[in-house]
């Protein structure tokens, strides 16, 4: 193989590129969601002009590629010379990203968790620091096999539903793994959610039909639901939301969606029809609601987002299938978080697609 530099030299542009890299990278980096780069228009609303848009494109999450430093003109030039040196003599470094994101939850500190069934592992974009970060420990040593669910739970911990494991892991802020719950008592938990005022956490054990609540102890305290097609009863139960003191289930091959509410929570109303039409449900996954009471659906199997009202109303669509931007490949989880925004996990193409809600009278 011809040598187009002497290795010392070569050692040298080594060392030089990771003095500049480290200069460069002193800087903090900004998560950036990238809105204004979508090819399809930089305001992209749903629905389209001339109705009133509720609706705004705010950008998509794929990995380590949403962090960015701040431009530093000459240092940075340099420094992106030595590191394209570099790269010829050992090879480019293959960005994290996103491969089958599952599900997702945000905290107060606006910390974004991604669980990813194929990683088998949870991104955590964390805005603040300005880095994304990669959780794969479930439990000690063993990692994750099939992370679904997540919620942020008691004590602002990390809640995760394995459902090849058959377990809720339960992670610090820095993803150390403690004491799990649910094993040998869950079949195959999927979705999850937790109630703050209560301090329960709420678990969709899909194989079991049923919803099985714990406490802080990991004690199993009651199971919601049983096998069939009446309310209040569920047939492979996969995605929950917590809001508003509401339980919402997404009772998957009954094709609708559940609500619970008050003290128990005891079954309150539910919503959905099977059908071929576009706001009927055939394959329903995540669902969440806003601030205004709007509730989301994933529809897996037509690749859309539903929205309904409170009252379980059909009010628009949002989707189709595709790779452009506002369309999915079979999307999983859709969550909110405490600004409206609302988050997609469009699995089968790698990232999770971020919409902002424009409030009425806003």
């Amino acid at each position: 193989m011809r040598r187009l530099t002497p290795l010392p030299a070569l050692g040298a542009l080594a060392l030089s590129a990771v003095i500049l890299a480290g200069c460069a990278t002193e800087q903090k980096r900004v998560l950036h969601f990238g809105m204004q780069e979508a090819p399809e228009g930089k305001s992209l609303v749903w629905p389209a002009p001339p109705d009133v848009p509720r609706y705004l494109y705010a950008g998509e999450l794929t990995g380590e590629a949403n962090f960015r430093t701040p431009e530093r003109e000459a240092v940075d030039g340099v420094a992106s010379f030595f590191r394209w040196a570099v790269g010829l003599i050992l090879g480019e470094k293959q960005p994290v990203t996103l491969q089958r994101p599952q599900s997702g939850a945000v905290d107060e500190s606006g910390r974004i968790y991604v669980t990813d069934m194929s990683r088998q592992a949870v991104f955590v974009f964390d805005p603040q620091a300005g880095e994304l970060l990669v959780w794969d420990k479930a439990e000690g040593l063993a990692n994750f096999a099939g992370p679904v669910g997540i919620t942020v739970g008691f004590g602002g911990r990390i809640y995760v539903a394995d459902a090849e494991l058959g377990i809720v892991a339960s992670l610090d802020r820095d993803g150390n793994p403690g004491q799990s719950m649910g094993r040998g008592v869950l079949k195959r938990p999927t979705g999850l959610a937790y109630d703050p005022l209560r301090q329960r956490l709420y678990v969709a054990d899909t194989y079991a039909h049923d919803i099985k609540v714990f406490d802080a102890a990991g004690k199993l305290v009651r199971t919601l639901g049983r096998a069939g097609e009446e309310s209040g009863e569920f047939n492979y139960p996969t995605y929950l939301a917590f809001a508003k003191g509401r339980l919402y289930v997404t009772d998957a091959l009954n094709a609708r969606i559940q609500i619970f509410g008050g003290e128990g929570p005891e079954f309150e109303q539910k919503f959905g029809l099977r059908g071929l039409y576009v706001g009927n449900l055939v394959r329903p996954k995540g669902v969440a609601a806003d601030s205004d009471g709007n509730v989301y659906v994933i529809e897996s199997y037509y690749d859309h987002l539903l929205i309904f009202n409170a009252a379980g109303r059909f009010l628009m669509p949002i989707g189709g299938v595709g790779t452009q931007t506002g369309k999915f490949y079979l999307p999983a989880g859709v969550w909110v978080d405490n600004r409206n925004r609302v988050f997609v996990a469009d699995m089968f193409n790698g990232r999770v697609v971020v919409f902002q809600y424009l409030e009425v009278g806003g």
